[in-house]
């Protein structure tokens, strides 16, 4: 069994579509003590702890992967992926260190690059769509901000372990290469963590075939991609999951916490397309607080989905309205974090309501944050990973009752069609169907 610590729940639905589209079985499951208590007795091919630590501090980040990494090798991992985010942000050091020292490990590949979705890595330089990851949207990232572009700078910024990196001129040799580069790293202890560049596709492929045995394997979902390509066949047994039942009469909800410019245009082709889209105004929510605010707004969406329309709710996106709510949320000594986490509170219970009031338990959420907190206000604590919408966005079902099928997006991923795209995929599925993975 592969088992996957992901630091959010978006990236651990992006790993696990990586490998469930291969035929691989991933089952998700939201860490807490003793969670293998609520596993099935029949493990998934792919088991993934979402640890919920980006947002963490460092110390808390690297106790949670120290303790989800235990778990998970205890009942039975045997390669270890710590999924992060594919540009960097978050605990990187702290949880690459934590995995190490619980598996009492000494060497780690990281494999950042994502080319699928913009993401690629030269010489050691993260770029972003081309551009370098200081000058890329992620620059103004309100959590964490990234202001520099070289990944083995950054990475050796939080950690005490050496950090080295492989880049293009060898990975464009191939896989034996590669290899034989690995192989001299370790042997000769030059680094603890070795960061391999990724141009395209193909890159990915020859590391993965390069890297297939490694007990450990950091970075981003995309290398998932082509490891099942290039390991042995893996014999999975037959499951099948009841869906929830679709009200075709109704319509659906998304719901939008994300502030990348890749949501804000997801949000604006539905505008478009003829959805009803509404605002969360988050300047007025911290201004006077949610009294009197939500009830209104939750009457309005509800009549709109049981009248048949399409529904997305999103917080406030524009420039000025976030510096105004950032701003008002500094003068009551309100942290950025703080801010981040009202928001998301208070989209998952206008959603939680919404579902309630509906009966519809289909649905999309946009933004890492707001997708976790969404799910524990929902009460779902595990969930498989079904089919791929686009690049790393698939929908999932429900292990919990009531079950739903949903989609958790991250909020830089996605083309501009994308809630629409997904929204057509949750109204085509038959609710008298199972999902069978063999």
């Amino acid at each position: 069994m592969i088992g996957v610590i992901a630091d959010d729940i978006t990236g651990s639905n992006d790993i696990g579509v990586m490998f469930s589209k291969s035929g691989y079985i991933a089952d998700i499951y939201s860490w807490r003590s003793f969670v293998r208590d609520q596993l099935p007795e029949n493990y998934p091919d792919v088991l993934i702890f979402d640890t919920d630590s980006r947002l963490d501090q460092a110390t808390t980040a690297y106790q949670k992967v120290y303790r989800a990494t235990k778990e998970i090798q205890q009942v039975g991992a045997v390669q270890f992926i710590n999924k992060t985010c594919s540009v960097f942000r978050g605990n990187i050091g702290a949880e690459f260190d934590a995995m190490l020292d619980a598996l009492d490990e000494d060497f780690a590949i990281v494999v950042l690059g994502f080319p699928k979705n913009g993401r690629t890595t030269i010489d050691s330089v993260h770029y972003v769509y081309g551009e370098k990851l200081e000058n890329s949207q992620f620059n103004n990232d309100p959590i964490h901000p990234m202001t520099k572009s070289n990944v083995v700078e950054i990475l050796q910024a939080q950690t005490k372990r050496a950090v080295l990196g492989i880049k293009q001129d060898i990975i464009k040799q191939g896989s034996e290469v590669i290899k034989q580069e690995i192989h001299k790293v370790r042997e000769n202890k030059q680094a603890h963590y070795l960061i391999l560049d990724v141009a395209d596709q193909e890159d990915l492929y020859e590391i993965a075939k390069a890297v297939k045995d490694e007990k450990i394997i950091c970075g981003s979902s995309a290398l998932a991609e082509e490891l099942p390509k290039v390991k042995s066949k893996q014999v999975t047994k037959q499951n099948t999951l009841p869906l929830p039942k679709l009200m075709p009469e109704k319509g659906l909800f998304c719901a939008a916490g994300s502030l990348m410019p890749q949501t804000f245009q997801q949000v604006e082709y539905m505008k478009n397309a003829g959805s009803y889209v509404v605002e969360l105004d988050t300047l007025s929510l911290i201004q006077h607080g949610v009294t009197n605010q939500l009830d209104p707004l939750i009457r309005e969406i509800v009549k709109r989905i049981n009248e048949g329309k399409d529904v997305v709710l999103h917080s406030s996106n524009t420039k000025d309205k976030v510096r105004e709510t950032k701003e008002t949320a500094a003068k009551l000594n309100w942290s950025n974090t703080e801010v981040s986490r009202f928001i998301s509170s208070t989209i998952a219970a206008i959603t939680s309501e919404v579902i309630s009031q509906t009966g519809q338990h289909r649905f999309v959420i946009a933004g890492g944050d707001t997708s976790a907190t969404v799910c524990k206000a929902l009460g779902i604590s595990g969930m498989r990973v079904w089919e791929e919408i686009q690049p790393g966005l698939p929908s999932c079902i429900s292990h919990t009752q009531p079950s739903y099928l949903f989609v958790l997006k991250s909020g830089s991923f996605g083309d501009e069609t994308f809630i629409k795209q997904a929204f057509d995929q949750l109204q085509q599925c038959n609710d008298n169907e199972t999902v069978v993975v063999e």
